[in-house]
């Protein structure tokens, strides 16, 4: 893949896991992605974790803090959205139904973040580049290549996400509406909407990251290994894709993925 100069607008371009052992997270995923840590100071009492992959940044991670565990938020993967102005992209959320969990704030020189819910209650941050482009490589083993938005509201969903970011939402091969709908950024496909009744009950609306794997089968046994849960085992979507649902040891949720063709 070509080196990224910067992420477009609409584009996802960064992921954050929010987790209880920062140390715990870096020897599972350094073990199973390869990705190597730099550690700087964030605060008095903290650190910030950037993951690399070949010198190239992947994503990061942080320690929840002891308000975020009372509250009863888990570990999870956050994902950072492309936006050219995250005071506007935060206002227009509240017009579009959204709320704005985090006001825009300034993250030193790296850039403008806010954290924002859809009106199905799906969480998810902008982020507006300075310093900061957000990932160096996407879409190669070992990196982001997908999420899907996985929530019971696929109307409300697509009325926000359309106006926020102006992505549209097409059925795939089978042209069948009410099955599963790629989200498109302008001329690149970025991520789905599955059918609201694969949602396991009880399961809050949220934004699901997908990481290529080179093998998924292989590396799904891997993670297992290294203390991770499998939630949804290997599966073979059409002749396009195999993927699988896990939750790492601290239990923050993601899938990968390996294309077929």
């Amino acid at each position: 893949m070509p080196k990224i100069i910067r992420h477009p607008a609409g584009n996802f371009a960064w992921m954050e896991l929010a987790t209880t052992d920062q140390a715990a997270a870096k020897r599972f995923y350094g073990a199973l992605f390869g990705w190597t840590a730099k550690v700087s100071p964030m605060g008095p009492h903290a650190v910030y974790t950037v993951f690399s992959l070949g010198g190239r940044s992947t994503g990061a991670a942080f320690t929840m803090s002891a308000q975020e565990r009372a509250a009863g938020i888990p570990p999870h993967w956050q994902l950072y959205i492309a936006v050219k102005d995250a005071d506007a992209a935060a206002r227009r959320a509240e017009e579009l139904g959204g709320k704005v969990i985090h006001a825009s704030s300034s993250v030193a020189a790296a850039g403008r973040m806010a954290v924002l819910q859809d009106p199905t209650g799906a969480l998810f941050s902008v982020w507006q580049a300075q310093g900061h482009k957000g990932m160096g490589v996407y879409g190669e083993n070992g990196a982001l290549c997908w999420a899907d938005l996985q929530t019971r509201d696929r109307d409300k969903a697509k009325a926000f996400y359309g106006g926020l970011f102006g992505w549209k939402f097409t059925p795939g091969k089978d042209k069948n509406a009410d099955g599963y709908l790629h989200i498109r950024n302008g001329e690149q496909f970025i991520g789905g909407l599955p059918e609201p009744r694969s949602m396991p009950p009880g399961v809050p609306p949220h934004w699901l990251l997908y990481i290529q794997s080179p093998g998924c089968d292989a590396q799904t046994v891997a993670a297992s290994e290294l203390g991770a849960s499998v939630l949804v085992p290997p599966t073979t979507v059409g002749e396009q894709l195999r993927f699988s649902v896990l939750a790492d040891p601290q239990w923050a949720v993601f899938a990968l993925f390996t294309p077929m063709q």
